[in-house]
């Protein structure tokens, strides 16, 4: 399906390996990144072609691949397309993983300093409790330990702190906010019930971007600034298709910002494994570790080269189902 090369501004981020030297600090205080004119992306390529790199980076192959010395230069480049929103997707860190730092610690630690004065939210995919009705509540979180329980333990925690960080750089954060209404449906959708939360996760999200970026949803002078979402990677697609579709908030956002919408995926090297759902993102190819895993990798992805779904990333069988709930499964901070 043809869509705006815009709405295709997907860029897969492969965090440098752990024991690289780090960058220096940013000191980022940069004029806010929206102008008056709408960024036009650049026309769709050969998805086999290498680009041509820009200062400090240097082309590694197809899919647009770039690879930068440090993360930091690697979200310079993405921050330079100049987005209304940037959706931040990740893999939730898994038990058992602990030995490198998540992508959500990355992201607070090294990325967030770069948003100081260029965003004016952060709007994370961390369900809240409802206390008008807690007996619902526990019984969605009861509900969703069967997957919950196969992230790592730090993982909610990480998104607590990852809000607490981002007010101190003056972001506002905020946290997903399901009414009864939505809980009980959960709640009742029975073998469903883990696909109805992804929905109310983008339909959640969806309404609280768009309620910052309207006339009265923040202040006047934070108009010019990016939102920023961060969550898992099923819900920041562009372009979705099938039993997915719902999932993602992508589409509704790239909307409201106008086609200004950059969907960043982070991925931690160490986290990546040779599995089903791993090979069945279109990016696994192209990433040879051994070869680029002393580098940040950075995969651009335009109309038509990178299409984050496919018939083979969701199998129609409830095993298959259960596949893809481990690459993304809902935080939550119910109870």
């Amino acid at each position: 399906m043809n869509r705006p090369a815009s709405l295709a501004a997907l860029a897969i981020l492969a965090l440098g390996a752990c024991d690289r030297p780090s960058a220096a600090p940013p000191t980022p205080v940069a004029p806010p990144l929206v102008s008056s004119a709408p960024t036009t992306a650049p026309p769709p390529a050969s998805s086999a072609a290498e680009p041509h790199a820009p200062p400090g980076a240097t082309a590694c192959g197809s899919l647009h691949c770039l690879q930068f010395e440090s993360p930091e230069d690697a979200f310079r480049h993405v921050l330079a397309t100049n987005p209304v929103v940037l959706a931040v997707g990740e893999s939730h860190a898994q038990k058992g993983k602990a030995s490198a730092p998540s992508s959500a610690k990355r992201f607070t630690d090294t990325f967030l300093p770069f948003l100081r004065g260029k965003a004016s939210d952060l709007v994370v995919e961390l369900m809240a409790p409802n206390p008008s009705c807690k007996k619902t509540t526990k019984e969605v979180k009861k509900k969703h330990e069967v997957v919950t329980d196969q992230q790592a333990p730090t993982a909610q925690n990480e998104y607590v702190q990852m809000g607490e960080r981002a007010r101190s750089l003056g972001l506002v954060p905020d946290l997903l906010r399901p009414s009864c209404q939505d809980l009980s449906a959960i709640n009742e959708a029975g073998d469903d019930a883990v696909a109805t939360t992804l929905s109310t996760i983008a339909r959640l999200t969806t309404s609280q971007v768009e309620k910052i970026l309207g006339p009265t949803g923040r202040k006047p002078e934070d108009a010019g600034k990016m939102v920023v979402t961060y969550g898992g990677v099923l819900h920041n697609d562009p372009a979705p298709a099938g039993a997915r579709a719902s999932w993602s908030y992508g589409p509704a956002l790239a909307k409201v910002a106008k086609d200004r919408y950059v969907a960043l995926d982070l991925f931690v090297p160490e986290f990546i494994e040779n599995t089903e759902v791993w090979r069945a993102l279109p990016w696994f190819a192209h990433y040879d570790a051994d070869r680029l895993g002393d580098k940040t990798t950075l995969f651009r992805l335009e109309d038509g080269s990178f299409v984050l779904s496919g018939e083979t990333l969701l199998p129609q069988t409830p095993e298959g189902n259960e596949k893809i709930y481990r690459l993304d499964l809902p935080i939550f901070a119910l109870g």
